[in-house]
């Protein structure tokens, strides 16, 4: 480790003092790069991954030059969500507490905008706030921008992703051309890269290899887990796990609330924290959960982006991430500025490339996770049981109580260990000492599984068309000839399929408003679907992606409730505004959702509305049990099919 602290990096006095005041021993990497650039006065390009201490970086070295005389803003900081603003006013705050004079304002959407125009009228040095309302404040002209001397672009990648670039890029465009600028992200897509070429001019790079710097001190682990199981799984890891304060990671904002009520059911504190509450009750659950009123928080990735409570021990990943960036900034809420972690992960066997593909980013195993037994639920449970009653009596008055009990002992000559054991009996009714927990299934991959990881990496389309010969192989032949069929070694418990189920299955194309241009892929099509409508991946066929829009096979029926769900849903921040395809469909391109002229794909289509779902329901399922490929893949250079594309994993 490196032995520079930071009074030799050249920070002024008074920022060094609140450091040092706050326990701060020694740089961090990305600090002790990046600090005496800025002190230089040079541009920064800065790559590094969450949790590192970025906002150290940048803040440190733009206090020390601050002008104390000068109220106007001099510091413009953009993040790409209200609670990292939040975060990183509070970090500047804390910096500059020996600054005379000192204000620093975050400004977002969601809040009054009356509060933040008083502040702006009274002065602040700092200015922290997301794109929108900055743009907002300069066409209201309350914010000005021409004393500007230094701009900073936290976490430039998730801005690009949450579509906020051009919004940037007009922020950056109307900063003095003196400026002193920084950007930092965890990666460098072409975009950052362009506006970063554009703005920062010949900017020094600092480049913080990910090297697992930011899980190296997390515990990761999995555990592999039916869906339908993930609850009872996560109610028995919360009996047994110490922790301090926990995030519970899903897809859907639905989820949130689905998942926090539950848990509340089940005796734990817990809340939801998505994009639909208000910025009110956004900042009052992390407060509870900073002062302890809270144990757990239930959140989607972009509600949870920046939040950085110490107290957090503990990511539990409920849905796995659609993507290996996604799963590193997850768990970096816990094992922060140096602090020990512990990370597990939900993982179905349809999911285990993906966990194959985060261990390889993270340059780490993921270790398999033990579900605890009965019987360590049960001791974990009666040790809390003792502890209580020990505190109660040490705490509480029981003159009273304890006279009753042996009066009662008394009048019906009963033994006190056994009116003892009466009364814990009542009380643990809630919570019982000795569990009878459902059976969990937790499979473990597979021989078959593992040489199939080992070997799918190395082979290309060819191979994949000849794999059919391969007892191991996972992939579907390419061949027309529904009688080649995979081995039945792989999966000795399915019962051989007539042909006439697949064809049962007529099929109907979708045209959904995102492309290639929103840098959507077909995993991330399919996880939004499959989630919100419940649908078996399976049943998702053909998909195509085009700029501006893409296309989608799904089986034919789909319930009107399901079709408005689905019209606003969200794939990269952009609606899916879903429509009957009328362009690019094949046989079945004038069907509508609904329709009865055809045969759908469950019997009892009543009954399948009810429960909004479709392929399936009320029927033997279609292409049931057959190997999957698709999930992730390109899907462009296949060719469409009229029945549902069944090889994804």
């Amino acid at each position: 480790m490196s032995s520079v602290d930071f009074a030799s990096l050249g920070i002024s006095a008074p920022v060094l003092k609140a450091v040092q005041q706050l326990g701060y021993e020694q740089p961090s990497p990305v600090q002790e790069a990046s600090i005496p650039i800025l002190l230089e006065g040079k541009n920064l390009l800065g790559t590094a991954q969450t949790g590192t201490g970025k906002t150290a970086a940048f803040a440190l070295p733009f206090l020390s030059k601050l002008d104390e005389k000068q109220k106007s803003p001099q510091i413009l900081v953009l993040t790409p969500t209200r609670e990292l603003a939040i975060q990183v006013a509070e970090a500047f705050q804390s910096y500059a507490k020996h600054i005379k004079g000192f204000h620093v304002l975050p400004i977002y959407g969601g809040a009054d905008i009356g509060g933040q125009l008083r502040g702006l009228k009274r002065g602040a040095q700092v200015v922290v706030g997301t794109p929108g309302r900055m743009l907002d404040h300069l066409r209201r002209r309350s914010l000005d921008l021409s004393q500007i001397k230094g701009l900073i672009l936290d976490e430039a990648d998730e801005m690009l992703r949450m579509g906020f670039i051009d919004d940037v890029e007009t922020i950056l465009a109307k900063t003095p051309p003196e400026c002193q600028r920084a950007l930092f992200s965890a990666t460098m897509p072409p975009a950052i890269k362009r506006v970063a070429d554009k703005y920062l001019g010949d900017a020094e790079v600092v480049s913080i290899q990910n090297k697992t710097k930011t899980v190296e001190r997390i515990a990761q682990s999995h555990l592999m887990v039916k869906g339908h199981q993930k609850m009872d799984a996560l109610t028995r890891i919360l009996d047994v796990e110490q922790f301090d304060g926990m995030i519970i990671f899903v897809r859907t904002k639905s989820s949130t609330l689905e998942i926090a009520e539950k848990l509340e059911a089940r005796g734990f504190s817990s809340a939801a924290l998505n994009g639909d509450l208000t910025q009110t009750l956004r900042e009052r659950t992390i407060n509870r959960l900073k002062k302890g009123q809270l144990d757990i928080v239930v959140a989607t990735d972009v509600a949870a982006r920046g939040l950085d409570v110490e107290r957090i021990s503990h990511v539990i990943n409920y849905d796995v991430p659609y993507d290996n960036e996604s799963y590193v900034h997850r768990i970096g809420r816990t094992g922060r500025a140096g602090r020990e972690g512990k990370a597990i992960m939900f993982v179905t066997q349809k999911e285990t490339r993906m966990l194959r593909s985060i261990e390889k980013s993270t340059r780490q195993p993921i270790s398999s996770f033990n579900l605890p037994s009965n019987e360590e639920v049960s001791g974990q449970r009666i040790t809390q049981f003792k502890e209580q009653l020990v505190g109660m009596c040490k705490s509480t008055k029981l003159d009273k109580f304890h006279s009753l009990v042996k009066e009662v002992a008394a009048e019906n000559d009963i033994d006190m260990t056994l009116l003892a054991a009466a009364l814990a009996y009542e009380a643990q009714k809630d919570r019982p000492l000795f569990p009878k927990m459902v059976a969990i299934d937790t499979p473990r991959a597979t021989a078959n599984d593992r040489s199939d990881r080992k070997e799918r990496p190395k082979r290309d389309s060819r191979e994949r068309a000849e794999s059919r010969e391969r007892p191991e192989s996972r992939e579907r032949p390419d061949s027309r000839d529904r009688s080649a069929k995979a081995p039945r070694t792989e999966r000795p418990e399915r019962a051989p399929r007539d042909k006439s189920d697949a064809d049962d299955i007529p099929m109907v194309t979708y045209r959904i408003e995102v492309g290639r241009n929103d840098e959507v892929s077909p995993k991330n099509i399919v996880g939004a679907i499959a989630n919100e409508a419940e649908i078996d991946a399976q049943y998702i066929g053909h998909i195509k992606l085009y700029d501006d829009h893409s296309t989608v096979d799904l089986p034919e029926g789909m319930p009107k409730e399901l079709f408005d769900h689905l019209y606003k849903v969200r794939v990269c921040q952009k609606p899916l505004k879903i429509s009957v395809d009328n362009g690019t469909a094949g046989e079945q391109r004038d069907a509508k959702p609904g329709f009865k002229d055809r045969k759908p794909a469950f019997k009892d289509k009543k009954d399948a509305a009810a429960k909004g779902k479709f392929a399936g329901a009320g029927q033997k399922p279609a292409f049931k049990g057959k190997p999957k490929a698709h999930r992730g893949q390109d899907s462009e250079v296949r060719k469409p099919r009229k029945r549902p594309v069944t090889d994804r994993k």
